[in-house]
């Protein structure tokens, strides 16, 4: 069964018709005789509304009783039994009564949707989420209940239900919305026209960015590349260079002479890494277009006007603004530039404003060499194979007495030219190509020691020459900066798997990731910074290396993370192309950031969680079990002190009796309450010493009564190193606790084995066992299982041992006995050299 389809009204305030509207759509669809039943409907005593729940299927409702009132809400389970077509549910955004299926209403539409049954609701504009502080702002109403703005986006239809300010009020007076007693106080308020107008705007902005998002994605799905101007936007070229504010502020003022007019500012790098741009400058204008309203948006791409036009009707823009060129007049050569070539291709459906600046013709710089990546010392060697081998080659064959010929004489010639182009790139190469066609014209093309070539055989082996030394040139040149990005991308690669592997595994050491960063770019220190806003000053959140910089400004190198954190490097100047890489360590240098926060606050919380309930706990202890006791020895007490009863000897015999064993209980419980005291505070410090299990194991069953345990510890067993006195403590209290629950049909038994380096006790019960999931929670403090007597004890006793048998290298667990009931097992470690020597009969005792 497919997924069920959402229908929403959008309401921009209360009153304007949201349920009046679903109701009569409800209508409209039972006419078409489609199964259509209401889930639930609030009208809210409008006769109105009321009147148009007739006709149609209305399902019961589930009552659920809070702070002793009775509250209904919807059924989920009552609606997906019934299974219509199409369910009314109205108030979107409603918090259920505790109790309810889901703790929103919003969630039992989810539901409802994955079972298939269409759904159609209602919603307020103020009731979004991402908006509340808005709405907060405007009306001075905080909205408590609120719907993620994702569950309404993902609706199949929205329909705003609009009205404007003077009509609803009207409504309002006429007593369509509120009772008369609520009117004047509404319309003084919140129902004000400022407050209208404000929520209307918002409304009819949020529906409006939702139906460019049907654009978009119908635009995608056919294909569509041309301009649709249904909404002006406009896009900034930006280069890094000053004049981009000027241009954003240019487009500022466009955008505001038309409403909803919307502004994205594009930075395209090349994918190379090669650009010219400011990244401090870039930073700045990203600022100010983000406080102008517009985005900023990071594009790559080799071409740049196509690049651009690209974006731009990606996007549906309307126009673009473009600065004049800061090139100079020689540097034409180059092309005629980003501005008219976009304004030359951007066709009838973008409109391109060239936008003069203070730094038109200020030049912009030669283009950085493409063979600058070899380093110096190549391209040195280029040039010197290119232009003085050439020459060198020319004397050595001059010098020889029987030539080689010319068709030799060129492919030496060539030789070197290729050479010049594996060392310095292309421009060498080119060099070496043309030095070498004059040298072989001059002095080996008849008539010689002249630049006229007489026989044309010659001419075109000369041309010849020179075309295929171009030609190889240029393929040795691309194929040498083809090995070089390869390289470059296959090292990128690593990185970004080594992050991306980082966050897959949570790692969240900072330390760690910084100092990968100054290893990555050889930087002495890198340091994460981080302000709370524009006006406060920087504080470092991790750094690494010596004397790590305070402030971005003072970095060689600095990538902002949002708007009030950046990472700084200082050492050396990176690269333009090592910057991609630097901004994927950043952000994910914030990500281990807040990771690392939330792991410290996600543990303070558990602490304070786990300390207040053992607060909670040990209040109920106190307040019930030691009470308890104490209540039977005052009563004792005061019994023995009465002087108007004559106790005989027997009487005063029990009423002691009962004095001892409640201080016995008392104790006991004290005991306890001390122990896992100072298992919490870690001043457990256990007196470890050799001793045999069959010298403490006795001693600890002095507290059951006779003939419930059996027990069997072998002679032959090893020693064990503990602390005696622990030890007599932890089988204590699991022998007591196994007695206390077992039926009493045959005593508990209590074995001792040998395995390995380890030796077992093991105490075993017949009684009613404790389910899987629940044998670790025994072992918590104040936690016992089932129906334990309220007497029977603070539940401390399980939690004190498996805390002491840990304090002394062994471990404590529960299984479940075979044939019924729970096996305690207590794991030592066995003394070195402990084993003694075997005897003819093992010890076995009954107690």
């Amino acid at each position: 069964m497919g997924r069920g389809i959402l229908r929403i009204y959008l309401g921009a305030a209360p009153g304007v018709g949201k349920t009046y509207a679903m109701l009569s759509e409800a209508h409209r669809r039972v006419e078409r005789g489609t199964d259509c039943v209401v889930a639930f409907v609030e009208h809210h005593d409008r006769p109105r509304t009321e009147v148009m729940l007739h006709g149609l299927e209305l399902l019961p409702r589930r009552e659920l009783e809070y702070r002793g009132s009775v509250f209904t809400e919807m059924d989920v389970d009552a609606v997906l039994e019934r299974a219509p077509a199409v369910a009314l549910v109205d108030e979107l955004a409603h918090t259920n009564v505790p109790g309810s299926r889901n703790a929103k209403r919003w969630q039992d539409v989810e539901e409802l949707l994955r079972a298939g049954v269409d759904v159609i609701s209602t919603v307020n504009i103020q009731h979004l989420e991402s908006l509340g502080d808005v709405v907060e702002s405007i009306t001075g109403v905080r909205q408590r209940e609120t719907v993620p703005d994702e569950v309404v986006r993902r609706a199949d239809q929205i329909e705003l239900v609009d009205m404007s300010p003077q009509a609803l009020r009207r409504r309002m007076a006429h007593g369509n919305i509120y009772r008369p007693d609520k009117m004047d106080a509404a319309l003084s308020n919140y129902f004000r026209p400022g407050n209208l107008t404000a929520l209307r705007e918002l409304a009819l902005l949020w529906v409006a960015d939702r139906v460019d998002e049907y654009l978009q994605q119908y635009r995608g799905e056919h294909n569509i590349r041309t301009t649709w101007q249904a909404r002006e936007r406009i896009v900034v070229g930006l280069t890094g260079g000053p004049e981009g504010r000027t241009l954003i502020r240019r487009a500022s003022r466009m955008a505001a002479k038309g409403s909803g007019s919307e502004i994205l500012a594009v930075y395209i790098a090349r994918s190379d890494g090669l650009t010219s741009a400011s990244p401090k400058e870039l930073a700045v204008q990203r600022t100010l277009v983000e406080d102008l309203g517009g985005t900023f948006h990071h594009v790559i791409g080799d071409d740049i006007p196509a690049a651009l036009l690209e974006f731009a009707r990606g996007v549906n823009a309307t126009q673009i603004v473009l600065g004049s060129s800061r090139r100079k007049t020689w540097q034409y050569i180059y092309g005629p530039g980003v501005g008219a070539t976009v304004a030359r291709e951007s066709g009838p459906d973008l409109d391109v404003h060239i936008v003069t600046h203070e730094e038109v013709a200020k030049g912009r710089g030669l283009p950085m060499a493409r063979g600058a990546r070899l380093g110096r010392a190549r391209i040195i060697w280029g040039w010197l194979v290119g232009v003085v081998g050439p020459v060198l080659l020319a004397v050595v064959l001059r010098s020889m007495e029987d030539a080689p010929g010319l068709a030799n004489d060129v492919l030496l010639f060539l030789f070197l030219t290729v050479a010049a182009a594996l060392l310095g790139g292309l421009r060498p190469a080119l060099a070496s190509a043309a030095v070498g066609s004059m040298l072989l014209n001059y002095w080996f093309t008849p008539p010689t020691h002249t630049l006229t070539v007489q026989d044309p055989e010659n001419l075109v082996a000369i041309v010849i020459f020179f075309a295929v030394a171009v030609a190889v040139s240029s393929v040795v040149d691309l194929a040498a900066r083809r090995t070089h990005q390869a390289a470059r991308l296959r090292a990128e690669s690593e990185i970004l798997s080594f992050l991306a592997g980082s966050v897959l595994r949570g790692e969240t050491a900072l330390d760690a990731l910084l100092d990968r960063v100054r290893e990555t770019f050889a930087m002495e220190s890198v340091a994460l910074l981080e302000r709370s806003s524009d006006v406060e000053p920087w504080t470092c959140a991790g750094s690494v290396g010596p004397a790590p910089v305070t402030r971005p400004d003072d970095a060689d190198v600095d990538m902002p993370v949002g708007d009030n954190m950046a990472l700084a490097l200082s050492g050396r100047v990176l690269p333009a192309e090592d910057r991609r890489v630097l901004g994927a360590f950043a952000a994910q240098a914030a990500v281990v950031l807040d990771r690392q926060r939330l792991v410290g606050e996600a543990e303070q919380a558990r602490r304070l969680a786990e300390g207040n309930r053992i607060r909670t706990a040990l209040l109920a202890a106190v307040s019930h079990d030691l009470r308890t006791p104490l209540a039977a020895i005052k009563a004792a007490v005061s019994s023995l002190r009465s002087d108007d009863v004559a106790w005989s000897d027997e009487d005063e015999a029990e009423l002691l009796e009962g004095i001892e064993d409640g201080a016995d209980r008392l104790d006991h419980l004290v005991g306890n309450l001390l122990d896992m005291s100072r298992l919490q505070t870690g001043t457990v410090t256990p007196l470890i010493r050799e001793i045999d299990l069959d010298e403490v194991v006795p001693m600890a069953l002095g507290g059951v009564p006779e003939g419930s345990v059996d027990l069997d510890i072998p002679e032959t067993l090893p020693m064990v190193a503990v602390d005696p006195g622990l030890l007599e403590r932890v089988v204590a209290n699991i022998v007591e606790n196994a007695v206390k629950y077992n039926p009493g049909q045959e005593p508990v038994a209590v074995a001792a084995s040998a395995l390995g380096g380890r030796v077992e006790l093991r105490v075993v019960d017949r009684g009613r066992g404790v389910p899987d999931e629940a044998k670790e929670r025994i072992f918590e403090p104040f936690q016992r299982y089932g129906d334990a007597p309220r007497g029977a004890g603070v539940g401390l006793g399980l939690a004190v041992s498996r805390g002491f048998a840990e304090a002394m290298g062994g471990t404590l667990d529960a299984e479940d006995t075979p044939g019924g009931g729970l096996t305690m097992v207590l794991t030592l470690t066995a003394a070195p050299g402990g084993i003694r020597a075997e005897a003819e009969l093992p010890a076995r005792a009954t107690s």
